[in-house]
């Protein structure tokens, strides 16, 4: 359970146009102690950044941070620790509520950065770095991922790529067995075409996140229940998990999973999934947006015949949800200047040309800024996925995500911090369903006690 300063109910909406927004990346000398209200402010040493482990960070980040970055900034070393994407909101969690400064740049996300905010461990980048440093041009950025990013106006990390969710298949396996998927599919349709696709042992007819998580297994379930008309909790924070919407959803995605998805699925999340459908065992494949931008440059041969849909609906207008992997900077930490120098430079329209010339224009981490959606280069070279990407950040609607209103704001999360424990403990009991160990029933009775040990004060706040 966290500490009663953590709990808060919901963040209030981040209203308005988000006046300025910074990058983040992060650096700490490895005998940092810098105090959480201090810390120096040096814009040379060592900074050490937090990062998940996908394409984006390692296969381009790293290396042009080391060739590119650190020659440009003598005086600055970067070093990474990466992590899954689990590993790294756990360990991010412990050591900026703990003050212990180990990251000098930490990598969250919408749900992490203004509840962090909230409490005071962030850097107020907008008002320390961005109002004095016009070349980021924070205007720049796509205005619902810098509102997510934001904490009452102001932004606490900057976007390195932001995204959304949709559906990927494969146009060549779907004509042959005679199936046309429409631009704004429905749950229905895709689960009667993954049912046509299917061949055991050698393609799936779709493949969907199982690890256990609530950016795991959870980030695509939460899409389904919001759009079948489930919800976490009502408008009087008591738990919702065993509801009929919630149970037909849940139902749904296990089955879809267990009937026409990959083996072993309860092991699986972003980076096995695309490996999979890159080698061409996955017919359909829903997932993140981003995931675009690595069959393109990963898997060239699936990638021409990779076609892309909407995500998924059944009772709402849309679904998809919406995520960034951003850069922050930890309050107190040593070396916040040199820090800011790293993430403004990994969160810039420079960083974009840079992966450009390095990688390919299909290459650049997107979602970001609306600079590269009319950039003529990136509209050519990412013409097949570009437009629905940034239509499906558009889309999204973290303040009214289900059927009927709720207290809270998110997609795939629930903005409270009991959250964190609470969406892993329901990713686990998803991932046994799938895994067959419990049914599903069983996994949300089960789901709904540990939602239900939480009191609604406490999940309001008090307020």
């Amino acid at each position: 359970m966290r500490s009663s300063r953590f709990r808060i109910r919901r963040l209030a909406a981040v209203g308005g146009a988000v006046a300025v927004v910074a990058a983040a990346a992060a650096c700490s000398s490895s005998g940092s102690s810098g105090s959480a209200s201090g810390g120096n402010n040096s814009s040379t040493g060592t900074v050490t950044v937090a990062v998940v482990s996908n394409p984006l960070i390692t296969g381009q980040m790293i290396p042009l941070t080391q060739s590119v970055f650190e020659k440009q900034n003598p005086g600055i070393t970067v070093k990474f620790a990466t992590y899954t994407e689990g590993d790294l909101r756990a360990a991010i969690e412990k050591d900026v509520s703990t003050h212990s400064n180990s990251f000098n740049v930490v990598m969250i996300g919408p749900y992490e950065a203004p509840l962090f905010a909230k409490n005071g461990w962030l850097v107020d980048l907008s008002k320390q770095y961005i109002a004095s440093d016009a070349s980021y041009d924070a205007s720049d950025l796509l205005p619902p991922v810098a509102k997510a990013l934001s904490y009452k106006n102001d932004l606490y990390a900057a976007p390195f790529y932001g995204e959304s969710s949709m559906l990927y298949y494969n146009k060549q396996l779907l004509s042959a067995a005679g199936v046309t998927m429409p631009a704004h599919p429905t749950w229905t349709q895709v689960a009667a075409a993954a049912a046509k696709l299917n061949q055991p042992g050698k393609v799936s007819g779709i493949c969907l996140r199982g690890l256990a998580g609530w950016g795991d297994n959870m980030a695509a379930l939460d899409t389904v229940v919001n759009t079948f008309g489930g919800q976490w909790f009502n408008m009087s924070w008591q738990p919702q998990l065993t509801s009929p919407a919630f149970e037909q959803a849940a139902n749904f995605y296990v089955n879809l999973v267990k009937n026409y998805g990959e083996p072993g699925a309860s092991n699986d999340s972003f980076n096995q999934l695309l490996t999979l459908y890159g080698q061409g065992k996955c017919a359909m494949w829903y997932d993140a947006t981003v995931a675009a931008t690595s069959i393109a440059t990963e898997f060239p041969s699936v990638y021409a015949q990779t076609g892309y849909a909407f995500a998924p609906t059944e009772k709402t207008s849309s679904s998809g949800w919406l995520w960034s992997w951003a850069l922050g900077i930890p309050q107190g930490v040593d070396n916040q200047s040199a820090a800011w120098k790293f993430v403004s430079w990994a969160t810039s329209k420079q960083y974009d040309d840079l992966v450009a010339q390095k990688y390919g224009w299909s290459a650049v981490p997107p979602g970001t800024r609306t600079s590269l959606y009319n950039n003529p280069s990136y509209q050519k070279a990412a013409s097949a996925f570009a437009g629905i990407t940034l239509q499906s950040i558009d889309g999204t609607d973290p303040d009214h995500p289900t059927v009927n209103p709720v207290p809270y704001v998110g997609v795939q999360y629930v903005d409270i911090p009991q959250f964190e424990t609470l969406g892993l403990q329901v990713g686990q009991q998803i991932a046994g369903a799938i895994a067959g160990t419990e049914s599903v029933t069983q996994a949300l009775q089960n789901s709904q006690g540990y939602a239900s040990a939480y009191s609604p004060s406490e999940l309001s706040g008090g307020s």
